[in-house]
């Protein structure tokens, strides 16, 4: 699961026995990357708190599914499998229209957002994620403006931001200590966007 030690939902105690209870799913599972922090369970629930208030938040105004197109789009830009996976899983639990997501996920793939059923502005917004994600410096006031000017507002350019930070973080958790998908249940998330303390994966 980890290139590093875990310790099982089973023998947790303490302050991650109860972070556990939290994040938890079906059958008490826990995903892998949660389960990275086990030692540190102070990372996990800083890392659940960042999770939960970026992507699953009641005050965000992008739709939850274009959310997870970033993520997507930004974990296969870093090569990161597990969070690819898990993402689309939920992108298309969201999305609800099979073909369309798999259509998205092939424009990823094919590292071509401008083919992706999406909207001239969202696909906008990919190439912004593109660059913070693969060359940051290279960002300028010029590409903030021209979101605007897409019509995104300052509050949904910082969601974007925020999204595009947040999977850099993750994808490196995952890829520096080796978490792989074995034993995870792909697609859940804490869904519960009207409470930022429910982590709880359904």
């Amino acid at each position: 699961m980890a290139w590093i030690r875990t310790v099982p939902f089973e023998e947790a105690t303490g302050k991650l026995k109860k972070l556990y209870e939290r994040v938890t799913g079906p059958g008490n599972n826990v995903d892998n990357i949660m389960m990275a922090h086990s030692l540190r369970p102070h990372s996990m629930e800083g890392h659940m708190a960042l999770y939960k208030n970026v992507l699953h938040h009641t005050g965000n105004k992008i739709p939850k599914w274009f959310l997870e197109v970033l993520g997507v789009w930004v974990s296969s830009l870093n090569d990161c499998a597990y969070c690819v996976e898990h993402h689309f899983a939920g992108l298309q639990r969201l999305l609800g229209d099979e073909q369309r997501g798999l259509a998205i996920r092939a424009a990823i793939e094919a590292r071509e957002p401008e083919a992706a059923p999406l909207e001239p502005a969202q696909v906008l917004a990919m190439g912004y994620a593109r660059m913070l994600t693969e060359e940051p410096s290279s960002v300028t006031e010029a590409d903030i403006a021209a979101l605007r000017e897409a019509g995104f507002d300052d509050g949904g350019i910082l969601e974007i931001n925020q999204v595009t930070a947040y999977f850099a973080y993750a994808n490196r958790t995952v890829l520096g200590l080796g978490c792989s998908t074995k034993g995870d249940v792909l697609g859940l998330s804490p869904n519960n966007s009207d409470d930022p303390g429910d982590w709880g994966h359904k």
